[in-house]
């Protein structure tokens, strides 16, 4: 009787833990010919004074849907981050550094969109001396802070997806402020922004000059302009002429000086539509220009490809991911950024006010740099294409959990038909199968 009770009191605390289990049932089966368990085989399997698991061992499947994105990236230079509800949902070399490329137009959305909210609008004002009697005495001066659609060609305003800001709208608007006469010129003011039109990284220049005061982007007969200011001062001249405003002297341009009295003044379209324009087609120039203002508005005059960065490097900071920036475009080859880091920033742009925004500005299957692409998919993502660099990220409708999950993809060194097929299956899977 003592010893089965030593037995009892030594073996069935480890029989009972789940480790042990299977093994009881297999003892239960194994009876002498008397229809007995016998002690030996309970003696055998008690642990040796050894510590209880706390838990079974049982073999983890990894899901297939991981798998198939594993071996869709595998021995290739990519890295891929997914997130929903802030937890990881896949990653693959998500912490190296690599090229944004025009992802880095997101990152430019975001540091927008706290500064300004998607309201905001970009006065080009006209300003002088006060106004005697309808007559302007001196110059009529024509002041902006980077309103990149301001249009006199037809043509240019139809290739934008959103209203311009006519140049005849601002002489109605002079116009209707009672000028009749103007003694001296009508002056495009070059003062806010610097003329700068390179970064460290840059090798082409896909991109009209970021000006304070811009006309038909930038651009005339195919080519780009490096005096727009005193190109639109001209076509405003034409148009108040024709409306039957005086204007003595020819059109110029340079800095205006400061205490000049508002006269009048016209509005871009609001910030969001503005940025819809600039990431559905993803436009350099509407993002180089957008980073000075940022830059202006932050740093102070005058607005610089540098200063915008350098915004961008701290709205980065400051939700603890480092990026390295030399421009708001992503044209720079210098510019660096990891998957991770842009899952982060897309996880605290979640938590604004203006998240909701963002998502909208970006493209929709069939739509802009997503035209010819994941069609039948809910998804919002911005595109980027540098040579040998390639990028999507966005946010991927779920279905199997019915919610967004923020999404990253940059790689290096795959053709950038090959980069788009391998985009694409990754969201497809994500949309499908993710849960």
């Amino acid at each position: 009787m003592l010893a089965g009770a030593l037995v009892a009191s030594i073996a069935l605390p480890a029989l009972t833990h789940p480790v042990y289990e299977s093994a009881v049932a297999e003892l239960g089966s194994a009876r002498t010919g008397g229809g007995q368990v016998t002690s030996t085989p309970l003696l055998a399997m008690a642990p040796e004074r050894r510590r209880p698991q706390t838990a079974p061992l049982v073999a983890v499947t990894r899901p297939r849907w991981k798998r198939r994105l594993d071996r869709q990236v595998a021995h290739k230079s990519i890295g891929v981050a997914v997130s929903l509800d802030g937890r990881r949902l896949y990653y693959h070399n998500a912490r190296k550094m690599r090229r944004p490329a025009s992802n880095q137009k997101l990152l430019l959305s975001m540091a927008l969109l706290e500064r300004f909210g998607p309201h905001h609008r970009i006065q080009t004002r006209a300003r002088s001396t006060p106004l005697d009697g309808g007559v302007v005495h001196g110059n009529l001066w024509i002041t902006g802070r980077g309103d990149p659609t301001v249009s006199s060609d037809p043509r240019h305003a139809r290739s934008m997806l959103v209203r311009p800001t006519y140049v005849g709208r601002l002489a109605r608007a002079i116009d209707s402020a009672g000028v009749d006469e103007i003694e001296g010129r009508v002056m495009g003011g070059t003062g806010y922004f610097r003329h700068d039109w390179d970064a460290p990284g840059w090798r082409s220049y896909y991109v009209g000059l970021p000006t304070a005061l811009t006309l038909n982007g930038n651009i005339a007969r195919r080519q780009y302009i490096r005096n727009p200011e005193i190109r639109l001062a001209r076509a405003l001249t034409e148009r108040l002429e024709k409306m039957g405003v005086l204007v003595s002297g020819r059109a110029g341009a340079g800095a205006a000086p400061a205490r000049l009295t508002p006269i009048a003044q016209v509005s871009s379209a609001p910030l969001a539509k503005l940025m819809t324009h600039m990431n559905v087609t993803s436009s350099n120039f509407f993002a180089e220009i957008l980073g000075k203002a940022l830059g202006a508005a932050v740093r102070g005059p005058q607005g610089s490809i540098a200063k915008g960065a350098r915004i961008l490097e701290s709205y980065a900071r400051r939700a603890g991911v480092r990026v390295t920036a030399h421009d708001s475009s992503g044209l720079s080859h210098a510019d660096r950024m990891s998957t991770q880091g842009l899952i982060r920033l897309l996880q605290d742009a979640a938590t604004k006010p203006w998240s909701t925004a963002l998502r909208h500005t970006l493209a929709s299957p069939g739509r802009g740099t997503l035209k010819n692409r994941l069609e039948g998919v809910r998804v919002r993502a911005k595109t980027g294409t540098l040579i040998d660099a390639s990028a999507l990220s966005g946010w991927v409708w779920l279905r199997r959990r019915g919610a967004w999950a923020e999404f990253s993809i940059i790689s290096s060194d795959i053709p950038k038909y090959r980069a788009v097929e391998i985009e694409d299956a990754i969201v497809r899977k994500l949309a499908g199968r993710a849960a």
